[in-house]
């Protein structure tokens, strides 16, 4: 019945809820927290939903309005900001300048929840500061006309309206494209898939300029990720622009031209544009979008190259004083109006990039955080509620710990009324943990029990010794005094429902080890998709993207050239084997046979049936992933093992 009350309470929402300009109404809690950002004052997450509720007439747990539409006016108010400084921001030295824009910048609440479709669809707005940068890379005058083909909010699109340019603006997502008509009220706005955007232009006027941070790996109605779509975008768009124009593109660090992949897509453009710039840039601006994911900005004249198989490229991810001295360096452009003659001058251009001592990459990944702290909290006394009640479910929340500053999670949880009389034990363990993961409310409350009630499980150990075989199939008792005898450490299981936030509980279990220096970990899951929600989880505690190693990218047989990071792979993968190499045995000489580091099955059920049974119709064989599953824990007995999955209650 409970059912069937909540979802009458959702239909009669929906239907006697007020029609909403959505547009207006994310301009109307932007313009409130812009008066915040102008006055130089912290923009707290209290303040975002509370004008939120305001504006959208209800609270998020109503569904009145999602975290992903309050980025959105945070961004907006960031928008309204750079109109109130104006274009005498563009008279300051540009190291002020971009000083400026990051300490606006940090005044901002993090990204730390996502929407479905923010994440199919790839939506990083390009960061303020790092805006700044790529309209100063595209040298833009009050002449030009100004395309950017994934306009997002519009931060790009403002920080070329400071210099008076013109604009023309494309935006897939229907919220996002209602709000830039507020924003940016008749400028034309298209609403295609940009990668087509030269086709759906045809017979428009060609822009001098080009800024885009367009996604990098996906593409409309495309569930898998598509490395395709970045070459894709920019090859439109630079068909789009007009000869002599410039093109300023943000994309992932992996599209480079000293990437083997994308070598040869360079080299094409060539034929008719000319790479200036090709640079890594420091994942640490993303920092407040909710990610740490390095990133590269690629400058292109359309001017046709002497050389076409030269193509400028710096290696190194650097931080934004450095890449401002690199833009600064760079050529003015070249009038862009059709002529031959300024063609043919464009060609005697010669990009002379500063020379650069190489840094060379460590072989590590991440550093640990310098913050971290001890996680303190209070165990309190339990005590049952007075016996069931004449509801199925029960609001959730810790029963026996309370943590200072920790936030309740964003959405409601629940268990069973049957479940809520039962005493959860008292724990003793406390998780070591970067500080910001409370004062951002990186994890909620919740989300931390699972943290300290997994540690407190690695922290034992199961009764009894053993022998394991060469196999890692048999497992037989032994003397604690026996030769090779081994203990196993006690596993935790995450039986959450949907909405808990699992992933980011499994990334939780992983940075408390991480934060306590056992920086190898083992990541387990059913598909291979599933690795961008695992880099999405890791990110958003504060790692960084490439320390989440795709095991599929590393030949069969060879060894594993990393000291540390988060080994990710699929069930499948982990039971392949071929001419007496296999992903198993690769992992296990990895990963080191004293391995104390955390492993994570997500989505667990996939090691179903690990033990052959009788069925109706005979004896049933053992799953071929069971049997993996249970050998790479039987190969590492100290391994900390969290075993994730969805339970649904009915």
């Amino acid at each position: 019945m409970q059912w069937y009350s909540n979802f009458s309470l959702k239909v009669l929402y929906s239907i006697c809820s007020p029609v909403i300009d959505y547009g207006q109404s994310v301009i109307n809690v932007a313009q409130e927290l812009a008066k915040v950002l102008i006055d130089n004052r912290p923009l707290s997450t209290k303040t975002v939903s509370s004008q939120m509720n305001r504006y959208f007439l209800g609270t998020a747990a109503s569904g009145a309005w999602q975290w992903k539409d309050a980025y959105e006016a945070v961004e907006v108010a960031q928008i309204l900001y750079l109109r109130h400084l104006g274009i005498k921001i563009l008279s300051l030295q540009p190291q002020v300048v971009v000083q400026q824009l990051e300490e606006s910048t940090a005044l901002c609440p993090t990204h730390t929840r996502r929407s479905e479709e923010s994440v199919q669809l790839q939506q990083f707005s390009t960061p303020l500061p790092l805006a700044y940068l790529v309209a100063k890379a595209g040298f833009i005058q009050a002449t030009d006309l100004v395309l950017e083909p994934s306009a997002g909010t519009g931060l790009l699109a403002q920080m070329a309206k400071l210099h008076s340019a013109s604009l023309m603006l494309n935006e897939l997502a229907p919220d996002r494209s209602k709000i830039l008509r507020r924003l940016f009220p008749g400028t034309p706005l298209f609403s295609v898939n940009a990668e087509q955007i030269n086709d759906y232009l045809v017979g428009k006027t060609q822009p001098s300029v080009v800024l885009m941070n367009p996604p990098f790996s996906a593409s409309p109605k495309i569930n898998s990720r598509n490395p395709d779509a970045t070459p894709r975008h920019i090859n439109s768009a630079l068909q789009r622009l007009a000869d002599g124009g410039r093109l300023v593109t943000i994309t992932a660090n992996w599209f480079s031209p000293n990437n083997p992949t994308w070598r040869e897509t360079f080299v094409r453009w060539h034929s008719e544009a000319r790479v200036l710039l090709s640079v890594g840039v420091s994942g640490k601006v993303y920092s407040k979008h909710g990610t740490t994911i390095d990133t590269r900005i690629t400058v292109i004249d359309k001017v046709p190259a002497d050389n076409h198989r030269q193509i400028p490229c710096i290696p190194e991810t650097l931080d934004l004083p450095e890449l401002l001295a690199l833009i600064e360096q760079l050529p003015e452009r070249s009038p862009w109006e059709r002529s031959e003659k300024i063609k043919a001058a464009a060609k005697a251009i010669v990009v002379q990039l500063p020379k650069r001592t190489t840094v060379a990459q460590p072989e590590t990944v991440s550093s640990l955080p310098d913050d971290i702290v001890v996680l303190e909290y209070e165990v309190v006394e339990w005590s049952a509620n007075d016996g069931l009640k004449d509801t199925l479910y029960e609001t959730y929340r810790p029963q026996r710990i309370r943590i200072k500053d920790a936030l309740p999670h964003p959405s409601l949880l629940c268990e069973s009324a049957a479940l809520a009389l039962v005493s959860p034990p008292a724990p003793t363990y406390k998780p070591h943990l970067p500080q910001n993961i409370l004062t951002q409310g990186l994890l909620s409350e919740a989300q931390i029990e699972s943290v300290i009630y997994a540690g407190q499980a690695h922290c034992e150990f199961l009764s009894g010794s053993y022998i394991v075989d060469d196999s890692w199939d048999n497992v037989t008792v032994a003397a604690n005094s026996s030769e090779n005898a081994v203990k196993f450490r006690r596993g935790w299981f995450l039986g959450d429902g949907t909405g808990a936030g699992k992933g980011r509980q499994c990334a939780g279990i992983i940075l408390d080890n991480w934060c306590q220096e056992r920086r190898k970990a083992i990541w387990v899951s059913k598909s291979s998709a599933l690795i961008e929600d695992a880099r999405r989880d890791w990110c958003a505690l504060g790692g960084t993207e490439r320390d989440i190693i795709d095991l599929s990218n590393i030949k069969l047989g060879d060894p594993i050239p990393f000291t540390q990071g988060i080994l990710f792979c699929t069930y499948s993968t982990l039971r392949s084997q071929k001419n007496g190499k296999s992903r198993l045995k690769q992992i296990v000489e990895w990963a080191g046979k004293d391995f104390e580091g955390a492993i994570a099955y997500d989505e667990c059920h996939s090691m179903g049936n690990a033990m052959a049974q009788e069925g109706k119709l005979g004896m049933v064989a053992a799953s071929q992933q069971g049997i993996v599953g249970l050998r790479l824990q039987n190969a590492l007995p100290q391994a900390r093992v969290a075993a994730i999955m969805l339970t649904l209650t009915l």
